[in-house]
């Protein structure tokens, strides 16, 4: 199989990231935060290094809940019917959407505290 051109590639990477934002409604709540995110960046005048942080985490989040999507999209592929074997990875995969979100906002508390109250 041929590699498609590069200009192809990223036109199937931003229509994952569409379809993503048209059918998924834990992204479309988590591009939401990334959105309040930037513009608090802007709104308490981050410097560059917090702005990086609450950016890696944002990104983080909305990363890990693609791959959970990927993950939960496949196992319906395979096992249309309940099965407690692809119940079991179901969860762990939005186990760590859970843990990368609780990061985020380990992060953003972190970030946003010395702007807020210092």
């Amino acid at each position: 199989m041929q590699k498609p051109p590069i200009h192809k590639s990223f036109l199937n990477a931003f229509r994952g990231i569409f379809l993503m934002i048209k059918t998924e409604r834990n992204f479309q709540i988590e591009l939401l935060v990334f959105f309040v995110n930037f513009f608090f960046i802007f709104y308490f005048r981050l410097n560059n290094t917090d702005a990086a942080l609450v950016f890696i985490a944002s990104f983080a989040v909305l990363s890990a809940e693609i791959f959970n999507t990927a993950i939960e999209k496949i196992c319906d592929i395979i096992q249309p019917d309940f099965d407690k074997r692809i119940g079991f990875i179901k969860d762990i995969s939005a186990g760590a959407v859970m843990l990368t979100a609780i990061a985020s906002v380990i992060v953003g508390v972190l970030v946003y505290w010395k702007y807020v109250f210092g």
